[in-house]
């Protein structure tokens, strides 16, 4: 594989077709590398095709949250070089939540990338990447997200487990602050978002929320990288240290 270039590789993002994703896969395009995304919507899965050109990229139409879904979207697609899995869902809550609540983000984001790299292992290039999503929370928790804080430092152990396991192939995690996206909690509304934005904002270095391509060029480090491996980065502005 060639050094920091991601020319002539293939990429596989489930949850391309939108948010961090969408922009991960663009910017990988860009680049010269081929894209294969999934997601829930056939309609957004189009429109992020058209967005990133259809010589350049290939879809599939896949819920990440069962096993056997991810068993069979792998299945279908031939060898890689990069797996980037954030597509999640999810509802976050404090303590006292009801189970269904607490194990949300598990079920809706942490198994379906535990999946994606198992079922997914036979097709990576031995020299290839994995990124999982993880997120600043697991550094300053939220009050109201003690399952959420716990499944995000839950995938930053998993890389690391991961790098150590499939060596050579890089496992490393991204764990950004809030990004803007379309993105909206289950049960939640665009409201409650912005305000979480703006609290987000009031709390970090540079006084402001992401931009989803900020995250991705964190996240084309990661699979370029070539000797970094069972890293975390953090792209979140600056609120860890606050």
């Amino acid at each position: 594989m060639a050094l920091y270039t991601m020319k002539d590789q293939t990429v596989v993002i489930i949850g391309g077709s939108s948010g961090i994703g969408l922009a991960t896969a663009c910017m990988a395009a860009r680049e010269g590398a081929y894209l294969i995304i999934a997601g829930r919507s056939q309609d957004k899965l189009n429109s992020a095709q058209a967005k990133i050109g259809e010589k350049h990229c290939d879809t599939y139409v896949l819920d990440n949250r069962t096993p056997e879904a991810v068993e069979n979207f792998f299945s279908k697609i031939g060898h890689f070089h990069h797996l980037f899995a954030p597509a999640a869902s999810y509802v976050r809550g404090p303590i006292t939540s009801d189970l269904k609540t607490a194990e949300s983000c598990f079920h809706g984001k942490f198994w379906p990338q535990y999946w994606a790299v198992k079922y997914g292992l036979s097709k990576i290039d031995p020299h290839g990447s994995i990124v999982l999503m993880s997120g600043a929370f697991s550094q300053r928790p939220p009050i109201d997200g003690a399952s959420y804080t716990a499944c995000n430092a839950g995938l930053e152990c998993l890389a690391k487990a991961l790098a150590v396991e499939l060596a050579p192939i890089r496992v490393n995690a991204v764990a950004p602050g809030a990004v803007r996206t379309d993105f909206v909690w289950e049960g939640g509304n665009k409201e409650a978002r912005e305000h979480v934005y703006r609290e987000y904002a009031s709390q970090c270095l540079l006084k402001r929320v992401a931009h989803p391509d900020e995250i991705a060029m964190a996240i084309l480090y990661l699979m370029c990288s070539t000797y970094t491996t069972s890293s975390t980065l953090y792209p979140d502005g600056g609120f860890t240290l606050r």
